[in-house]
């Protein structure tokens, strides 16, 4: 994980639509940057429909939510839509944004080791600088928590 106070890694990724993102595009905003495993699983459906239903307050404060996977667009395509998600998902697939955040990582499930995402949130200021940062994620109480860093 990247430290607070830390110049967030910039990075050009493809979202849902195919459109591309950089994190530069989003200065002088907020920015709650949250790494997941996968699309459509409990945990993330939970986590991602949890800033969804927020989304208004996220908005209000001025925040942007950016959402990032090794899955792929057409994927990110069909949770956005099955879900009604109303923010951004950018897909991964060579692992260079999650490798430059530190959240890909080795992973120990039932004894058997892989490599996989942590699930983890940063917040970025409107300088593009790390002001939170957790690994220890819990993906129903994600959202919530997240936007009382906002206050």
């Amino acid at each position: 994980m990247l430290e607070i106070g830390t110049k967030a890694p910039g990075f050009e990724l493809p979202d849902q639509n195919g459109e591309m993102h950089k994190l530069s595009d989003y200065a002088g905003r907020k920015v709650i940057l949250y790494f997941y495993p996968k699309d459509n699983t409990a945990g993330c459906t939970k986590q991602a429909c949890g800033f969804s239903e927020r989304y208004p307050q996220f908005t209000e404060k001025g925040a942007v939510i950016l959402g990032v996977s090794k899955d792929s667009v057409a994927s990110h395509k069909r949770f956005e839509e099955k879900y009604g998600l109303a923010f951004t998902l950018l897909a991964d697939l060579e692992r260079k944004v999650m490798e430059a955040y530190d959240v890909w990582k080795e992973k120990k499930n039932y004894g058997k080791v892989s490599m996989g995402v942590v699930r983890t949130t940063y917040l970025i200021d409107e300088q593009g600088v790390i002001i939170k940062a957790n690994d220890k994620v819990k993906a129903a109480d994600d959202p919530e928590n997240m936007l009382k860093e906002l206050d």
